[in-house]
């Protein structure tokens, strides 16, 4: 009884609790998986030993009445060296569970948790780091330092993420495109990344166009009226004004900075003395150069982007179990994510059955041949029907009782082609019975020999007309001249005095030639405007009156028209991103001489992209064949790389070789356009300058630096075919090497199987008899 209440004595004693606390503090918990038992017990820890340290300074500080001399100073060491200890035993527990946490918020999304678990774990890490990393990272001013050091360094982390995020946001279309892309496959929505890349482009270009050669020559040069290269003829005024000659951009249209001709050939024009001629010549090179330099770049970006997936193994198994964003917290986003990934369940299965198909090659090989000869056979009637047309064309272009037809006759029949020759191509494409990306590039390739075909025999004709311009303008110059002293003769007899100034001609009333430059500028304009018509006519009646039966006509129709004819239709892929390129074309070759065609294109890519993708969801069902199209974006920069090359050849042709028309244009009275530069080199620049141009334009050095150039080129092809085959050669190893590790692994389990099965016949006790 006696030892009972002396125990109750020394447990109601303060100190004995005191102490016992402290016991209980100093008891070292228990680790946890996300550390949230120490992070309480370590910190009461640290509390308690502060407050013990807090205690003696006050026990201490009763002696301080006794001795003021000496009380603060002594205290002060004293807390300090309370501190000191209290640190020594803990900062390195703490430092390594800190390290923990930090290692945990790092990989916090790849813990196979749920999501509450993974928010409930994070959140308590996160607290902990930002309880203890300022305490840990020095003393005194040192902690405040280091705290703030480490609040910056947080707030750089967050803005970087968010500037991400905004960087993101601020991608044109991109919500649009992915929803695309997670209903119709990556092909299709292949075409719309294409279609915004374009946009880019063209903006990029009408920037340049705009800011350095129409704006100059609307606030610096002569204003209209003022010379007969910006006046409408007299003859023209009644008529300059209807619709019909607007549309086919006469009258007033012709006679503005839409064209080549309206821009003046005076070599500096306002204050600020800008050399339009020059800025007009180095825009339209640049141009060329921007948009090579543009595409060459895109293409090395895109190189084998995605990889090769045709040796991938378990390539299901890691769609299904690795496919899904655990961070998709938006239910809209949610089922675009899971028609993604059913579509892309669909592409691997044609992947699979298309590598897995047996073939009969001899009547493949025999399909394939006759599929080929019957496509050249069009390619060949389509050119020469759009030889014959240009014919025609100018056999009208001197007769005025023409009717609507006889006006776009050509414009017509090239819509036409284009449009009924791919889908024409694309049912002769299915007796190849190619898998489904290596058909799009067959036709792509056909399509664009098509327009590639069409365009070059519109441009041989019109080349043609523009050498009798040329012809007819030496001619009409000769008048000019003649007709100049006739009047100023006259005048003077007239008023007989030979000094007399005679009064300006009318700009209205002037001669002029046919300025051959502004007729090819309104040819491509015209040829745009078309093929936009012709585009949206095929999208609503195709597509918009085709689903618009198919919808409401199906519950009163004598079959399913939604299973068979006319069902709904497909998006062409091929067909769009070719009439694309080759529109990209003619915008290449016509800005030269239509500095507005740049301005039309713009505002075509921005309709096309909101009216096709509206079409496309509205109208349209997703292809019975969906395929992957993660080289896609290279083939169709590869057919811009040449459709730009192609297109550089026509512009400087005109440049170098053309004779400028004497009465229009900012190059008018000289033998060709290039000269502005040479004149500008030779006026502007020191004489050094010159020589270098002349010495760089020598033919003994541009030969020379072209065969360099490809014998760099074949290098690097050298070059990067030893490094695919090595990656192949690599990727075979690694194959081999997996294969022999399952063997070894399955033998090992054989054998381990052979010897249960032994000690099962024979037990141990048996074997110890």
């Amino acid at each position: 009884m006696e030892s009972k209440e002396a125990e109750d004595d020394e447990d109601e004693d303060p100190r004995n609790k005191r102490a016992a606390s402290r016991r209980k503090a100093g008891r070292k918990p228990k680790e946890t998986e996300d550390g949230s038992k120490e992070e309480s017990k370590a910190g009461g820890r640290g509390k308690n030993k502060k407050r013990g340290g807090k205690g003696k300074g006050k026990g201490k500080g009763a002696d301080k009445k006794k001795k003021k001399g000496n009380g603060s100073s002594s205290d002060s060491n004293t807390d300090s060296d309370e501190e000191e200890s209290m640190s020594e035993g803990e900062m390195a527990r703490l430092t390594e569970e800190l390290e923990k946490k930090r290692k945990l918020v790092a990989i916090m999304r790849t813990k196979p948790w749920r999501m509450k678990r993974r928010f409930a774990a994070f959140k308590e890490a996160q607290e902990f780091v930002d309880k203890f990393e300022g305490a840990l990272g020095g003393k005194g001013k040192g902690k405040a330092w280091f705290a703030y050091k480490m609040m910056m360094k947080k707030k750089w982390i967050k803005f970087q993420k968010d500037f991400d995020i905004f960087k993101t946001s601020c991608i044109p279309w991109d919500k649009k495109i992915k929803d695309v892309e997670s209903h119709f496959g990556s092909s299709v929505a292949s075409y719309f990344i294409f279609l915004r890349w374009m946009y880019g482009l063209n903006l990029v270009l009408f920037s340049l166009t705009f800011g350095l050669v129409v704006i100059p020559e609307i606030l610096m040069g002569l204003p209209y009226g003022s010379i007969p290269r910006k006046t409408v003829p007299r003859a023209e005024q009644p008529t300059a004004m209807d619709y019909s000659v607007l549309m086919n951009f006469n009258g007033y249209c012709k006679y503005s900075v839409l064209f080549y001709g309206y821009y003046n050939d005076q070599r500096a024009v306002g204050p600020l003395k800008f050399r339009l001629p020059l800025s007009y010549l180095l825009v339209g090179i640049g141009s060329f150069g921007y948009s090579l330099m543009v595409i060459i770049t895109t293409m090395a970006n895109d190189q084998d982007v995605g990889g090769d997936d045709a040796d991938d193994e378990f390539t299901f198994s890691w769609k299904l179990f690795t496919s899904w964003d655990f961070l998709v917290c938006n239910p809209e986003s949610a089922d675009n994510k899971y028609a993604s990934i059913t579509t892309s369940f669909k592409e691997s299965i044609v992947d699979l059955q298309m590598s897995q198909k047996e073939e009969n090659i001899h009547l493949r090989r025999f399909l394939r041949v006759l599929a080929n000869f019957m496509i050249t056979c069009i390619l060949g009637g389509s050119g020469y029907l759009i030889f014959f047309a240009v014919s025609r064309s100018q056999e009208f272009a001197n007769r005025d009782d023409l009717g609507w037809y006889e006006k776009n006759e050509l414009e017509i029949i090239m819509s036409l082609l284009g449009l009924v020759c791919p889908p024409l191509f694309e049912t002769i494409g299915e007796l190849e019975d190619n898998h489904p990306r290596i058909a799009l590039k067959y036709q792509l390739s056909r399509v664009f020999a098509l327009f590639l075909g069409n365009l070059y025999t519109f441009l041989f004709a019109l080349f043609n007309d523009v050498n009798n311009k040329i012809e007819e303008e030496v001619d009409i110059k000769n008048k000019s001249v003649w007709f100049l002293k006739e009047y100023l003769a006259n005048f003077s007899m007239y008023n007989n005095d030979s000094e007399a100034t005679a009064p300006p001609i009318n700009p209205a009333d002037a001669i002029r030639g046919p300025c051959w430059e502004t007729g090819v500028g309104v040819e491509f304009m015209k040829l745009t405007v078309s093929d936009i018509q012709v585009t949206y006519m095929t999208i609503f009646i195709g597509d918009f009156l085709r689903a618009f039966i198919v919808r409401f006509l199906n519950y009163c129709w004598c079959w399913d028209l939604e299973a068979g004819f006319p069902s709904y239709g497909e998006f062409d892929t091929s067909g769009n991103v070719l009439g694309l390129i080759i529109n990209q074309g003619m915008i290449w070759m016509g800005a030269f001489y239509a500095p507005g065609l740049v301005g039309l294109n713009v505002l075509r890519l921005l309709s096309s992209l909101y009216y096709q993708c509206w079409a496309l969801k509205c109208c349209n069902a997703p292809h019975a064949k969906v395929f992957k199209a993660s080289k896609s974006n290279n083939f169709y920069m590869g057919l811009l790389l040449l459709i730009l090359f192609l297109s550089l050849l026509p512009v400087v042709f005109s440049m170098m070789s053309l004779l400028p028309s004497f009465d229009c244009g900012p190059f008018s009275g000289k033998a060709k356009m290039m000269d502005v530069l040479m004149e500008t080199i030779a006026l502007d620049l020191p004489a050094f300058v010159g020589t270098l141009f002349g010495v760089a334009s020598d033919p003994g050095l541009i030969i020379p630096g072209v065969l360099l150039m490809v014998m760099a080129i074949y290098w690097l092809n050298a070059v990067a075919e030893e490094y695919k085959n090595a990656l192949s050669d690599l990727k075979k190893k690694i194959k081999m090497t997996r294969e022999e590790d399952k063997k070894k692994r399955k033998n090992k389990n054989c054998f381990n199987q052979a010897q249960q099965d032994l000690e099962d016949l024979f037990p141990k006790r048996s074997l110890a008899c």
